[in-house]
This record gives structure tokens, sequence and C-alpha cells, in this order.
């Protein structure tokens, strides 16, 4: 059976668009009660472009947003095997993630707002070229120079699955449903960081570095040819924006300037940053507060990404069950009362492997419950440009997590209180974010 047909079954409705918000389908397949055009902001067509079970897709997302951790901790445990072998110092290595993450945001504002226009399928299968070309030129590289160019080339079509992919969510399935496919997408995707640089070491140790590259090389071929097979294309052509520089700049002056997206932006991204510090600040935290040795900072990985797949599975299980308000207020509130306990522990105590580690996989389990309800609102806010959307929001995490890795993890990463501190501080900031804008939502969107 053909997994994606895809034609256009006609014009769209009006309808598709404006009609009240339903609960959706079950966790499986469409639901085959309601007529496609009757659900809202979606594809009227979805329900014939993709016929497997959700998860099936929701692998398949999950796989393009994996590039992402994949191209960066593959390599990271390579860092003094590759500048030995090509002659490079440290803070020329150090470049070579800089270009990438450079690339990484600057892209993030246009992959998005390039499939709004000329759907998400090119997009996302030109993203895969030039990610494979990218990863063959690192693999090939004998200069320092060659290697950050392609670095740069790497990071710059990257982010086209994971920005894309929110949009073919949205696109495809009710609002109860694409949360469940938000959920089950963070499942999957929270297994990268915890493989990939057992991956990378491995390769390393038996292959040498030129491996870790012909290796991702691989995996964008892989990718490739299963996104041209299977990926079908989701923006009905009713949907699609002219591609001029008049229209992009109108889409970003009218998210950018819309207060409800903006403070949605900042109530998802930048509690993220509560548990990111800590991640940011391993070395310091892991190593000099807690005593433990390199080989024993998995656990500490394995405990944060634990807390945030169980927070995403759980996510998917209230989904068209549970308000999205109480959600997202569940959530917050586990952040806060495990935020302010971390802080008054580090106060009283000092900190100890046994106790330290938990308040973080906890908090991340918080914040996993409540991100795939509020990344659909932002989504939500201007139906028409989801992609541009979806870019906006990538670039918002993108700045705030720079901010947080350049300035404040130096800042704060030799104390234990401060740390705790600033992670209460960030969440703070998205439930601030959150209270300001719930009342200013229309209630359609809340009704979910």
């Amino acid at each position: 059976m053909r997994l994606a047909d895809r034609g256009s079954c006609g014009p769209r409705s009006a309808a598709a668009c404006r009609c009240p918000v339903g609960t959706g389908a079950g966790v499986g397949r469409f639901d085959k009660r309601r007529p496609a055009a009757s659900r809202p902001d979606m594809n009227p067509d979805a329900s014939t472009l993709w016929r497997a079970p959700q998860w099936a897709l929701a692998v398949l997302l999950a796989c393009l947003g994996m590039l992402g951790p994949f191209s960066i901790d593959t390599y990271l445990p390579a860092f003094t095997g590759i500048a030995r072998a090509i002659g490079a110092s440290p803070v020329e290595m150090q470049q070579t993630l800089s270009a990438y993450l450079f690339g990484f945001a600057v892209m993030n504002l246009f992959h998005g707002a390039l499939s709004d226009s000329f759907g998400r399928r090119p997009v996302v299968l030109i993203g895969l070229v030039v990610f494979t070309l990218a990863s063959a030129g690192c693999a090939l590289s004998e200069h320092i120079g060659a290697l950050v160019v392609f670095r740069a080339l790497q990071g710059m079509s990257a982010g086209a699955g994971i920005v894309v992919s929110r949009a073919v969510i949205r696109d495809m399935f009710p609002p109860a449903d694409a949360q469940r496919v938000m959920s089950q997408v963070t499942i999957y995707f929270g297994v990268a960081p915890a493989i990939a640089p057992m991956v990378g070491g491995f390769l390393l140790d038996h292959a040498g570095w030129h491996s870790i590259f012909w290796f991702l090389t691989g995996v964008g071929v892989v990718l490739l040819v299963a996104n041209a097979r299977l990926l079908p294309e989701t923006l009905h052509v009713s949907e699609r924006q002219p591609f001029n520089v008049r229209n992009l700049m109108r889409g970003y002056w009218s998210l950018g300037s819309n207060p409800n997206f903006v403070t949605l932006a900042l109530a998802s991204g930048i509690p993220f940053n509560g548990m990111f510090l800590y991640v940011l600040s391993a070395p310091v935290f892991l190593g000099e507060h807690l005593g433990l040795v390199p080989s024993q900072f998995f656990w500490f990985f394995m405990l944060t990404i634990g807390g945030i797949m169980t927070g995403a599975w759980l996510s998917g299980r209230m989904a068209g069950r549970v308000k999205v308000t109480r959600q997202i207020r569940y959530g917050f509130i586990i952040m806060a009362t495990i935020g302010a306990l971390n802080l008054v522990l580090n106060l009283v105590f000092a900190p100890t492997v046994w106790w330290a580690l938990l308040p973080i996989a906890i908090y991340a389990f918080g914040w996993a419950m409540m991100v795939p309800v509020v990344t659909l609102l932002v989504l939500d806010v201007v139906p028409e440009r989801r992609g541009m959307a979806s870019s906006l929001q990538a670039c918002v995490g993108s700045t705030a997590n720079g901010l947080v890795a350049g300035v404040i993890a130096p800042l704060v990463m030799h104390s234990t209180v401060a740390l705790a501190a600033t992670s209460l501080a960030m969440m703070a900031v998205g439930v601030v974010a959150w209270i300001w804008v719930k009342p200013r939502l229309a209630p359609e969107q809340l009704a979910r």
C-alpha cells in the first residue's frame, strides 16, 4: 500500500479554517466521523495524504529532528582527534561548532517561511540534499578552513526538518491528534542526545574521525530516500503564500508584532533554559560540584532525557481528555514546585549526587508535559503562516539558548545556588508570559 498520495482533492472549503475546534481522533488514525473539510485549520485532504498509523509519521518527522543533535553530539568526542589530525588549535576547532550554530540560527528564520510559499516537501528534501553533501564535505576536509565552511552548511540545512516538521503536524491533524503526534515526536527525538555521543565515540575509536561524518552522510542519504518516498506535501495549494520580499516582511512583521505570538514563544522557549542551563554547565556542575568523572555524566543525561520522554508521553495521553489550559498549568506547577525545592535544598545542604540530579529530571518532565500544547498554540496564532511561525519560534528559542550559553551559564555555573536560582527565574519568565497571554487567546483556541 502506498503511504502517501500527493494529489489534491479539489478546492479548499472556507470552513476548513473557521469552524469550531473539535477534539480529534484516536491515537492511531484520522477521525473518519467528520469530513476533513470540517476540521479547523488543517489540510482538507489530510485523510488521503497519510494512511499509515500516526506513530509512523511521528517517527519520520522525529528522524528529521534528530539531525540537529546528531550533527553536534556525534562529533564532540572527536574534537581532540580532529584537531590533532588536521593541525587545528582548540580555538579553531571551536569555530567549527560556532559556524554550525550560527548557520542553524540564521536559517531557522527562513525554512518555515520558504515552506509556506514552495511547500513542505521541497524545503525538507533540499535541506537533506545540502546536509548530505555538506557531511561528505566534512569527511573529506583536510584543513580547518574547509571543515568550518562545511559545518556552516550542515547547520544551515539541519534545521529544515525541525522547523518544517511542526508545520507538517498541524497541517495534517486536528488539535488533539496534533498534540499526540507532537508528543510522540518529542519522545523519539529524546533518544538522539542519549545515543549520539556513544555513536561518535565508537566510530572515533574504531574507524577514525572521518567515519563520523561519513556516518552523518549515510544518515542524510537514508532520510532523503525515506522522505522522498513517504513524506506527503501537506500544505494545501490554496494556502501557499506569494514569495516576494514584501510579503515575507509583512509576514515577519505580523508575527513579530503580535503580542500573543511573542509571549507564547517565550512561554515555551524560556523555561526550557531552566533545564538547558544545567546541560551547558555539566562539566562544572557534575565534575566540580558533584565530584563525578566524565564516564559518570551519563546518568545525568539519562535522567534528564527520561524526564523529557515521560512528560511527552503523558502529554500525548492527556490530549483530547484534559483541557489545554490545565495541561499547561500542571506543567508549570511541577516546574515551579521542583524549582523552588531545588533552590531551598541548595541553600540548606551541600549538593550530593543522590538528590541533586533528580530535581532537574522532574523539571524536564514538567516542561515536556506542557510544551507540545504551547507549541501548537504558537502555530495557530496565524494559521496561514504556520511555517513562518515555526521558524520564528525556533529563532526565539535559539536566541535564548545562545544567550544562556554565552553569557548566563558562565556567570552562574560555579555556584549551585546561583544555578538553582537562575533556573527558577527562567521558569518564572514562562509563567508570567502564560498568565499574561492566556486571557487574550480566543476561547476556541483553548477549548480543545
